[in-house]
């Protein structure tokens, strides 16, 4: 097989998107790190401005008290079971719409695949999504954080592709042999699907997750903020203490700027931990889902 020489301007292409690259991922990176560096910083150095990148008179005390504190555990609760309940709950409902709609024989299809498209181009709008919310009875529930999020139709759509790239042949052997639709979906197509699910999944679950604005909107209730909200009572408020459940002497020598920093890591540390180990069902079954529609 013949082999180009790389040229002059191959070489100039290949160091313009490193570099582009390179610099992406710093202007990613380096704010995450500076907040890292100021969660486990003594409070002397942070008031002295001697915080950059790296830690200065290394501490885990604020870490320790911030994640051990009462408020932080039951938003870090209450974040966990909406994204666990939302991501199941999202993945099945997804899996299942788009099967009949992968079948292109079945009458009306296009139809209905118009009307899903429509709802990801215009929907409500903000107002009566909230007034849809009220009259259904789900204010201050964590129903109203789950339903509205439970299908997003570009998922379907990538689902809906990986499912027209399996064989027929394995849907009609199934048929011959005596199965119904259902038990095909459920023992055919889904377990030979995971590597699509996977990647919606974990679509779902960072979205669920970092969901800010659908708490604010539906959530008053204390005892139902989510972390997310928390973490907005941390940034935005002075008072640390009563936002942390915690007495003044426990956090005397903490700054608030440090307070702020560890609940910026400990808010982000599960979803950082996790991301990893799923990462290449990401990769894999987007690229997937994508090229097989």
């Amino acid at each position: 097989m013949h082999i180009r020489k790389r040229t002059f301007s191959d070489w100039v292409v290949d160091i313009f998107v490193y570099g582009f690259m390179i610099a992406l991922g710093l202007i990613t990176l380096l704010p995450m790190i500076h907040v890292f560096s100021k969660s486990v910083s003594s409070d002397w150095a942070l008031v002295s401005g001697r915080v950059n990148l790296l830690p200065v008179g290394f501490q885990l005390d604020t870490l320790v008290n911030v994640a051990t504190s009462h408020a932080f555990g039951r938003a870090f609760v209450i974040s966990a079971i909406v994204t666990v309940a939302g991501t199941l709950l999202s993945i099945l409902v997804t899996a299942i719409t788009a099967y009949p709609l992968s079948k292109r024989h079945l009458p009306g299809i296009s139809g209905i695949m118009i009307l899903f498209v429509f709802t990801m181009l215009f929907n409500g709008g903000l107002i009566p999504n909230y007034l849809l919310i009220r009259e259904l009875h789900l204010l201050n529930n964590l129903w109203s954080l789950i339903l509205p999020a439970m299908i997003s139709v570009f998922n379907m759509l990538v689902i809906k592709s990986y499912y027209e790239g399996l064989p027929e042949a394995l849907e009609e052997s199934a048929r011959i042999d005596g199965a119904k639709t259902y038990m095909i979906l459920f023992r055919i197509i889904l377990p030979l699907s995971m590597p699509v699910l996977a990647a919606i999944a974990l679509f779902y679950a960072v979205g669920f997750w970092n969901d800010y604005f659908s708490p604010m909107l539906y959530i008053s209730d204390p005892s139902l903020k989510t972390l997310q909200l928390h973490l907005r009572d941390i940034v935005m408020e002075n008072d640390t203490a009563n936002a942390l459940n915690k007495s003044a002497d426990d956090l005397m020598n903490m700054s608030p700027e440090s307070i702020r920093a560890a609940t910026v890591v400990a808010s982000t540390l599960p979803i950082l931990l996790v991301y990893p180990f799923l990462q290449k069902y990401f990769i894999k079954g987007v690229l997937i889902g994508s090229v097989k529609g």
